[in-house]
C-alpha cells in the first residue's frame, strides 16, 4: 500500500522502465475500483479504468503522466492510500 500523493511518481518510475507485456495495477483500499497501465510497446501503453468508469485508452510515454492524473482523481476521489501491483512478463 502507498500513499496516493505518490501513486504518480511511482507509476510513472516503473512505466519507464518497462517491457511489452509488463504493467501496473492501481486499486483502492476496499480492492473494487481502480486501474492498470500496460505497456504495449517500448513507448505505447494502454490505460483500462474499472470503477466509477470503464475504458481502455492508448497513450504514448510523453501523454501518460497528464493522463494519469486526470485518471487518478476520477477513480480514487477520496482515498490516501492506494494498493500497487506490478504484473506481467518479469
Amino acid at each position: 500500500m502507498i500513499a496516493l500523493a505518490s501513486a504518480l511518481q511511482s507509476v510513472l518510475k516503473k512505466a519507464k522502465t518497462m517491457q511489452s507485456g509488463d504493467g501496473v495495477t492501481l486499486l483502492t483500499f476496499k480492492q473494487d475500483r481502480g486501474f492498470s497501465v500496460d505497456c504495449l510497446e517500448s513507448d505505447q501503453f494502454q490505460i483500462s479504468e474499472f470503477g466509477y468508469e470503464r475504458d481502455e485508452t492508448i497513450y504514448t510515454l510523453h501523454d501518460l503522466k497528464k493522463a494519469l492524473k486526470s485518471v487518478i482523481s476520477r477513480e480514487f476521489p477520496r482515498s490516501n492510500k492506494v494498493y500497487l501491483r506490478s504484473h506481467g512478463k518479469r
